[in-house]
């Protein structure tokens, strides 16, 4: 089946063509995002929904050619009508593991299916994500799930209102008016060094950072959220709370 790579690069007409066509032939078009330095890859199916009334499918954290060739084999099941059901335990997808399967929640529908999103011209169709076991065949919700895999496969059933790709502990470095005045979030800054920097229009110094949990801030300004995929080096920048984000590569002083 055809899949598509860095489709942000494609000229979006010849995309949505693309995707017809490729949907009238094959049933459905696989869209890769390739892994960048903070986050995983993953692949994503559109045309389920419209061809088959099934819901379509994600799939996180694994090489492109394997996530391409998992999400059509999972649209080969859905071809033979069989429906896929959600959180029951899959042994055939994968040779030696489980897999299961989550209802992705409609607020993370336009955060990863974008593609899907421009075809269909809504964000109401429905999709599934499919979780693969770690080394030992472990969910990342069971316990013991290998640390080293936690955070390849963000979940999408859950966690809304924290959508970072990080533990919720995480410190984070902010300014004291944002605490005690509650000045707004006004630029936020990713580190090379992967530090997170939420910071007012204040001046910034040793005396005016303080430090706190990455999910206290979150939680106290949701639209922060908006953030989660700011990539190792970038920043954005906005006026007041609810304007648009704009983003840049973060312009580092030489000087040693």
């Amino acid at each position: 089946m055809s899949e598509e790579h860095n489709h942000n690069c494609i000229d979006f007409d010849d995309l949505m063509n693309n995707i017809k066509i490729n949907i009238e032939k094959y049933g459905l078009q696989v869209i890769i995002i390739e892994a960048t330095d903070y986050l995983p890859s993953f692949a994503y199916s559109i045309g389920l929904w419209q061809k088959y009334n099934h819901p379509e499918i994600i799939c996180f954290g694994l090489s492109k050619s394997l996530l391409h060739e998992i999400i059509n084999d999972v649209a080969e099941i859905v071809k033979q009508n069989e429906k896929i059901t959600e959180k029951k335990n899959y042994s055939n997808i994968f040779e030696h593991s489980r897999s299961e399967f989550l209802k992705v929640h409609p607020k993370n529908i336009q955060d990863y299916f974008g593609s899907a999103i421009n075809y269909y011209e809504k964000e109401d169709f429905t999709a599934l994500q499919l979780v693969w076991t770690d080394r030992n065949d472990k969910f990342p919700w069971e316990e013991n799930f290998e640390e080293e895999f936690l955070y390849k496969q963000p979940l999408l059933d859950r966690n809304i209102d924290f959508k970072f790709n990080e533990p919720k502990n995480l410190t984070a470095f902010t300014t004291r008016q944002w605490l005690d005045t509650e000045k707004p979030i006004i630029r936020v800054v990713h580190d090379e060094d992967g530090d997170w920097q939420f910071l007012t229009d204040d001046e910034i110094s040793t005396e005016n950072i303080i430090i706190v949990a990455l999910e206290q801030i979150i939680l106290k300004d949701k639209t922060l959220n908006k953030l989660f995929d700011l990539n190792y080096g970038e920043e954005a920048e906005r006026k007041f709370i609810g304007d648009e984000w704009v983003r840049n590569k973060v312009e580092y002083d030489n000087e040693e």
